[in-house]
């Protein structure tokens, strides 16, 4: 490699992703076919907008099928079909055609209350016509949120969702909603999210042979912390519990939300040619300049991967005041991996919020999986990304997307929340952890599937560059301050693997089981590329 080129990658972390890369994803990247109805409000970090008070259906939009992304909102009604005549609150929506769209969730006004109970959907695919078998979407409640009194999680901003599920494009949908306590409809088999199918009644395998009866916690392997018995979109279906006097109610206002991510304004495939993405001859002219402008007509679609030297020498031109003679003398850190930018796959920056909130350093890793189901290609998934991206916003009412970083199945790394890949970001991943950690989505739902070898590489060389950023070693143990779950009251003082489940924060079964048990692992291997 030559010294010009090293001098061009350097360049690039140091002022393009450290202070201009920040600065220009507050732009609008992508040129949108459609303005949303409420606009982001400039302000200052401390400051509350508009679009915070006034709500998630200040940015709703009725695009339509060819504008940059849209949301249909579809109320949900009391079912009529005969085995629902006794039981009114069963709610759904019969067999229906919509506007095309790919990915599906439920939504509901309170964000405090629960769905307890089972959501299963239908879909017909639109190049076939041909309908899904029913498909379980996953009902977590909370657990990927902002932290308690944060503006993000102000009330009456929020709220209440089901994980979202990718089924692909789309024009036809069918749904119901079962409370708790209701008796499924007797001899039918369910697919679930993964592909695989299972007869009511039967007891999930855990993947490794054994079986995990309803109401067990399973072992873990490196678990800190007990897990909910899950009711996943992969997972296989559990016998209910035994129907009481009366079903669960469910939680007021349900809408099934079908979400169209839209078209990507950058190649989607990022072949081996990578149009479009940054070269170190062009990073060396973007990092020249502190122009925003200039940084998007550079049409970043991929921050470049770059050697141990290379990524040694970054860290001190970013924390190098910070750092001892010894951290100078041997820094613990891993190579930067390549990152797939917002603009690399299509992020419509009209979307989310325009400013920027940060913690004060990156002290822990948050592991997950977005429970959309594992019925993508890698070709597909900054459409999948795009999906989640407007469902967390327009559909939740969140500023931005939830995670920091997201982790196809190929091992293809993403930036999340915007506001620069190599700063400490805010982000919306763990409920009561989101101060001071980062959360890192796997795509996919991994609680009877085994995530890809890929994937759980890129966690670890991810972890290894980015908590490397911060001096934390990923095999190490850290102190974060709960903001307040369902595991720990507000104020607690919480001691946590450096690199964590999801569920190691909060009572949830993300990361799905087979994810969280590759943690150990994934710790060694991010360590070993820190060179520790």
């Amino acid at each position: 490699m030559t010294m010009f080129n090293i001098r061009g990658m350097r360049g690039f972390l140091a002022s393009s992703i450290g202070v201009t890369c920040a600065a220009a994803l507050a732009l609008p990247l992508t040129p949108p076919a459609v303005a949303a109805t409420g606009r982001p409000v400039p302000g200052a970090e401390a400051a509350t907008s508009a679009a915070l008070t006034a709500g998630p259906s200040a940015r709703r939009e009725s695009a339509g099928p060819s504008a940059a992304g849209s949301t249909q909102s579809l109320p949900l009604t009391p079912l009529t079909r005969e085995r629902a005549a006794d039981d009114p609150a069963e709610q759904g929506l019969s067999r229906r055609t919509v506007r095309p769209f790919s990915l599906v969730g439920v939504v509901w006004d309170d964000p405090a209350a629960e769905l307890l109970g089972r959501v299963q959907v239908r879909t017909r695919e639109a190049a076939t016509g041909v309908w899904s078998g029913w498909q379980d979407v996953e009902t977590h409640n909370a657990d990927h949120a902002a932290d308690p009194d944060t503006a993000e999680g102000a009330p009456g901003r929020l709220r209440g969702s089901t994980a979202p599920l990718w089924v692909g494009a789309s024009n036809g949908v069918e749904l119901r909603v079962t409370p708790e306590g209701t008796d499924p409809e007797p001899g039918k088999t369910s697919a679930t999210g993964d592909g695989t199918a299972a007869k009511p009644g039967k007891t999930p395998a855990t993947g490794d042979g054994t079986g995990t009866k309803p109401g067990k916690t399973p072992a873990t392997g490196d678990s800190t912390k007990p897990e909910k018995t899950p009711a996943t979109g992969d997972s296989t279906v559990a016998t209910p519990a035994p129907a009481p006097a009366s079903a669960t109610p469910l939680p007021a206002g349900l809408r099934l939300e079908l979400v169209d991510p839209g078209e990507a304004t950058q190649d989607e495939t990022l072949g081996a040619a990578r149009p479009g993405a940054l070269q170190p001859e062009t990073a060396e002219a973007v990092a020249a300049s502190t122009a925003n402008a200039e940084l998007a007509a550079a049409g970043a679609t991929e921050i470049p991967a770059l050697g141990r030297a290379e990524t040694e020498r970054e860290l001190l031109t970013l924390r190098g005041s910070e750092l001892t003679a010894a951290q100078k003398a041997k820094p613990y850190i891993g190579p930067r991996p390549g990152i797939v930018t917002r603009r690399g796959w299509g992020a419509n920056e009209r979307w989310r919020e325009s400013r920027f909130v940060y913690t004060s350093k990156v002290k822990a890793a948050f592991v997950h999986h977005t429970a959309t189901g594992n019925k993508y290609t890698c070709a597909q998934a900054p459409s999948v990304i795009r999906g989640i991206y407007r469902y967390h916003v327009v559909s939740m009412g969140w500023r931005d997307i939830g995670y920091n970083f997201l982790v196809d199945k190929c091992g293809r790394i993403y930036e999340g929340r915007a506001g620069g890949v190599a700063k400490a970001v805010l982000g919306a991943h763990t409920r009561g952890f989101n101060t001071n950690s980062m959360g890192i989505a796997v795509l996919g739902t991994y609680g009877s599937k085994k995530p890809s070898k890929a994937a759980v590489k890129a966690v670890a060389r991810l972890t290894a560059w980015k908590l490397g950023l911060f001096g934390a070693n990923p095999r190490g143990k850290t102190y974060l301050t709960s903001g307040g779950g369902n595991l720990y009251r507000k104020g607690k003082n919480v001691r946590l693997n450096v690199i964590s489940g999801h569920r190691d924060g909060f009572s949830t079964a993300c990361p799905g089981l087979q994810l969280y048990r590759k943690l150990g692992s994934t710790r060694s291997t991010s360590a070993r590329y820190q060179g520790r």
